[in-house]
């Protein structure tokens, strides 16, 4: 995903910039980290909420 980002600004093949970046290519790759985040500290709070019922329920 973080290597999409300079992709969508530099042409891998010559190394020159591009005329028009790849604007779409750019907020895909932006939209891609933010979804993996989200996801991730989705599940790590489901994850806690699980710990924290078993901790409780062990009284």
């Amino acid at each position: 995903m973080v290597v999409t980002i300079p992709i969508a600004f530099v042409e891998p093949s010559t190394g020159d910039l591009r005329d028009p970046p790849l604007i779409p290519l750019f907020y895909a790759a932006i939209a891609g980290i933010v979804i993996i985040v989200l996801y991730s500290s989705y599940k790590e709070r489901k994850e806690h909420q699980k710990a924290n019922v078993k901790r409780r329920s062990k009284k």
